[in-house]
């Protein structure tokens, strides 16, 4: 009789047919264990390597802690050559206002203190624009 799904004569339910062999597992289920592992060894090698860069640095070699430990004389600031350009040609410098001009045209302004500042800068635009000669940049 329990066989048909009655209950036993002790009053108990019959249990619940136990899962097929190579039923699946639900997603999380199956990735959890992948995404702890994969999240363990990427924190791994962050540690390791942060740990090898700052124990690579020798202090006596080290900029910053020999400026520092210095007998209070500040650090000369290094001079770094400036890569000097030849000078754009004028017809090039007003095309490229002519394109900033455009490029603030469509510009909106969301109030008027900005719409006064976008005018202005206009205007300065179309003065360099409309200018015999421009300032060299």
């Amino acid at each position: 009789m329990a066989a048909h799904g009655k209950p036993k004569p002790d009053g108990q339910p019959p249990p619940p047919p136990p899962p097929p062999p190579g039923a699946k597992k639900g997603f999380m289920r199956r990735m959890f264990p992948f995404l702890l592992a994969a999240n363990l060894f990427v924190g791994v090698y962050v540690l390791v390597r942060t740990y090898r860069k700052d124990s690579g640095k020798d202090p006596a070699t080290d900029p910053a802690t020999v400026s520092t430990s210095s007998a209070g004389k500040p650090a000369e600031p290094v001079n770094v050559p400036r890569k000097e350009l030849p000078p754009i040609p004028q017809d090039e410098q007003r095309h490229l206002y002519k394109w900033m001009l455009e490029e603030k045209r469509k510009i909106k302004p969301r109030n008027a203190a900005e719409k006064k500042k976008l005018d202005e800068e206009k205007a300065l635009l179309k003065e360099f624009i409309r200018a015999g000669s421009l300032p060299s940049l």
